[in-house]
């Protein structure tokens, strides 16, 4: 049986040519895994001992606790979207002066375009990679995304959403 088919983690697979008929350039060799299941998720991620206090889930809820939860709230839309009928696709794009990749950590196909995701778990003063996928690929583009743990708001363009939306896209 197949990892994908146990139905314990969601495959996020990379698109080369972002377009309509995703599925159509997914690159088999790079891919993403997220687990299936957010709760199990976040108990793994901070199992230091056999009992996780519920201290820690209580700073985890309220926004108090001092990691980089980045990873988490891609796992959580990543579950949202899958919940939904969607496949699971992203996309990067190297930045050939610094040698590191702007993503977009989901997109969507919707009609015949594209709808990219930005995922942040924090601050959304910025979203280069959102800007940078959409100078390459604006023609493709229906509605781009950023989703984030604030209020519903509209940044010229760009939809910011908060988490708890994403089931509705």
């Amino acid at each position: 049986m197949k990892t994908k088919d146990s139905k314990t983690v969601l495959v996020s697979y990379n698109v080369n040519d972002p377009n309509a008929g995703l599925s159509n350039t997914r690159d088999l060799s790079r891919f993403k895994m997220f687990l299936y299941d957010t709760g199990l998720f976040v108990t793994l991620m901070f199992k230091e001992k056999d009992f996780t206090e519920n201290e820690l889930y209580e700073k985890l809820l309220s926004d108090k606790l001092g990691v980089n939860l980045g990873y988490l709230y891609e796992n959580v839309v990543a579950q949202c979207l899958a919940a939904n009928g969607n496949e699971l696709y992203y996309h990067t794009i190297l930045n050939e002066k610094s040698k590191h990749n702007y993503e977009i950590h989901f997109i969507l196909a919707r009609k015949n375009k594209i709808v990219p995701l930005e995922i942040k778990s924090s601050g959304y003063k910025t979203h280069k990679s959102l800007d940078v996928f959409t100078e390459k690929f604006s023609d493709r583009i229906l509605k781009r995304y950023l989703v984030y743990t604030k209020d519903m708001s509209k940044d010229q363009d760009i939809y910011c959403i908060p988490v708890y939306m994403v089931p509705y896209l």
